[in-house]
């Protein structure tokens, strides 16, 4: 892990290519968001870089929205890691989490000898990709799209996504990194960039050769630049499009916030069955349960769900 000042900040925003059918979106987070979200968990390292490539897919998606609501990128299967969450929500808060087999995983990092897992090994072969947009409006119904999580990287995966449910040609590319801070826990950033075509119409003409020209610069951008600290993502922007001419428009700030409350906690329960309820209850009475995304706990007594004085 490099050994480095830190100064970033933790935002995500469009950017446009001048006089270019392409558009694009940059995130950027550290330590007001992606931070936070990793130490909190103490996942194995690998992990922690999935988890927080996944934070980092929702907010470069999720910013898009063009009402108030969020956007979850969850993967599932049946291999080491269950499942694994990231979301955006469009008041700039996000979350995540991970649930795994911490057996299977080990043996999987034994087989690897460390080296970061791909898609199919950590999610097994029935494995899937599940962009979900949910409006805060209850009376509109959540959108899903869902992809076979068959390709090496998540940023494939999504990419995937967007050529079979959007149809729309996209490049992604997600980076995810720890930085050792003298007398300070590690700190964790993350880096991503997307780009889509515009399609070609009467106005615009052909878009083909102006999207090849940018796949090819966006080609360049490597891992160790998206999420370096010290290199400002207008810099980045400036050095892969200068000659076009690269502007990026004003950012939506993130932090590490979870939307978890006793209120929504208790409607929740009130739709389990009364069976399930029995069982969590504990001897005095109480539900204990713990939030999977931010891990605060909560003490629920059982006569709030059920209405019945215990």
């Amino acid at each position: 892990m490099p050994d480095t000042p830190l100064t970033h900040s933790d935002f995500v925003a469009n950017f446009q290519i001048d006089q270019r059918p392409v558009r694009g979106r940059a995130v950027r987070m550290g330590p007001q968001s992606i931070s936070p979200i990793v130490h909190r968990h103490d996942y194995p390292e690998n992990l922690a870089r999935i988890l927080g490539e996944a934070v980092t897919l929702a907010s470069l998606v999720g910013s898009s929205l063009k009402f108030d609501g969020r956007l979850l990128v969850q993967a599932e299967g049946d291999g080491p890691v269950k499942m694994l969450v990231g979301e955006y929500r469009t008041d700039g808060g996000v979350r995540g989490y991970a649930r795994f087999d911490a057996e299977a995983w080990d043996n999987l990092d034994r087989i690897n000898r460390g080296a970061a897992p791909h898609m199919p090994q950590l999610f097994g072969p029935s494995g899937r990709l599940a962009l979900i947009i949910i409006q805060d409006n209850p009376a509109i119904q959540p959108y899903q799209g869902i992809v076979p999580l068959v390709k090496g990287t998540l940023a494939e995966c999504a990419e995937d996504y967007f050529a079979q449910s959007e149809q729309v040609p996209t490049r992604i590319a997600l980076s995810v990194s720890e930085f050792d801070r003298p007398g300070d826990p590690a700190l964790w950033v993350s880096g991503g960039m997307m780009i889509q075509r515009i399609a070609s119409d009467e106005f615009r003409g052909d878009t083909e050769e102006a999207w090849n020209e940018a796949q090819a610069l966006f080609a360049t951008i490597t891992h160790a630049e998206l999420a370096d600290p010290e290199l400002p993502m207008e810099q980045l922007l400036f050095r892969l499009f200068h000659e076009q001419g690269v502007r990026l428009e004003p950012p939506v700030e993130l932090d590490d916030r979870c939307t978890c409350n006793e209120e929504r906690l208790i409607a929740t329960l009130k739709q389990m069955p009364d069976e399930s309820l029995r069982d969590m209850t504990e001897p005095d009475g109480t539900l204990s349960v713990d939030c999977q995304f931010c891990s605060r706990h909560y003490t629920i007594p059982i006569g709030a769900v059920t209405g019945k004085a215990e």
